[in-house]
């Protein structure tokens, strides 16, 4: 009987502290590769020799700063064939990107980027061959396509009037602060469902709003709550500085919700013409962005649409295949 192939997981020290996509991304990831027969481990920092003996292959997640060491190990001490799913987005015209990036990216036998446009930049940023950039798409839940009631959110909430919802991590680089200048005065209700990240970013952001601004808090991941939330939202807005894409965009849209998105990151190679693209950088824009989408007719057809493109399933194909092309080389 052939071995399955054991792949080692590992992320950054605090991942899970407070999770977000990457951190969904590892857990689904997981998911999907031991329903398709592989072995995966889950690092532990404890007892590291029997899981480094056993493993085929480390699969890192995140370029955060600090996971140099680690994936030095693994490379040079090791010898271990090593991925990185970067699920990083650079502004060059904003700052330098940080040396110990490309440091990862050199280390690696394959990085994994979430599009098309994240590989180019990485590749382009760096000076790495492109040969060593493979794009894994990111995926959705099956439950998201599941139809769920407006009303359970608007009950729980007591919210009944018209909002667009911003999901995620309140944060400085999910640039709620900036939603919420762009819609005051606007007449709009805002939900802004998340947990903070940043408890400063989150004070700022609670003494800037109004009482058309309603904090949830995070609401469980798949839940009918968090699936009830954009059956209700007229919109998704997500104002960030960067998304690639964003898994919450991924799931408005399979629960058929209309689309105001960054323009920074890969969100118009995933979405092309379903969503409405804004600067993040002017409130201005924002604004125009969220009236614009509102003005739009809802698009039927876009569940199966990214049924058809961004599933986990889908992901995890991809990943074998990028597993296999790195143990053959």
């Amino acid at each position: 009987m052939e071995k399955p192939l054991t792949v080692l997981f590992n992320t950054y020290t605090v991942a899970f502290d407070c999770p977000g996509g990457g951190e969904v991304q590892l857990v689904k990831y997981e998911e999907q590769l031991k329903l398709a027969g592989v072995r995966v481990l889950r690092y532990d920092p404890w007892n590291p020799r029997p899981q480094f003996e056993a493993a085929d292959l480390v699969h890192y997640f995140s370029v955060q700063w600090g996971s140099i060491q680690f994936c030095h190990y693994v490379a040079h001490r090791r010898k271990l064939p090593l991925v990185i799913s970067t699920i990083a987005w650079m502004e060059p015209h904003k700052r330098t990107p940080p040396p110990e990036v490309g440091e990862l990216l050199k280390l690696s036998s394959r990085n994994l980027p979430n599009s098309q446009a994240e590989c180019d930049q990485l590749s382009g940023s760096y000076g790495i061959a492109p040969e060593k950039f493979t794009p894994i798409v990111n995926g959705v839940n099956e439950i998201f396509f599941e139809p769920a009631q407006a009303e359970v959110f608007r009950e729980k909430f007591k919210l009944h009037a018209p909002f667009v919802l911003c999901m995620g991590n309140i944060e400085a680089r999910k640039n709620q602060l900036k939603l919420i200048e762009a819609l005051t005065g606007s007449g709009l209700h805002l939900v802004l469902a998340g947990q903070e990240r940043e408890a400063e970013y989150a004070a700022r952001c609670r003494r800037l709003a109004d009482d058309t601004v309603h904090f949830t808090g995070a609401l469980e991941h798949g839940s009918l709550l968090q699936r009830s939330a954009y059956a209700a939202a007229e919109a998704l807005v997500l104002p960030s500085s960067m998304e690639t894409p964003g898994l919450a965009a991924l799931e408005a849209a399979a629960a058929g919700c209309r689309l105001a998105l960054t323009r920074e990151g890969c969100t118009k190679e995933y979405f092309g013409d379903y969503a409405v693209y804004l600067n993040p950088d002017d409130a201005a824009s924002i604004r125009q962005a969220v009236e614009q989408t509102l003005a739009r007719a809802r698009r039927p057809e876009l569940p199966e649409y990214i049924r058809g493109r961004y599933t986990w399933k889908r992901a995890a194909e991809q990943l074998l295949v990028a597993y296999k092309e790195v143990l053959r080389s």
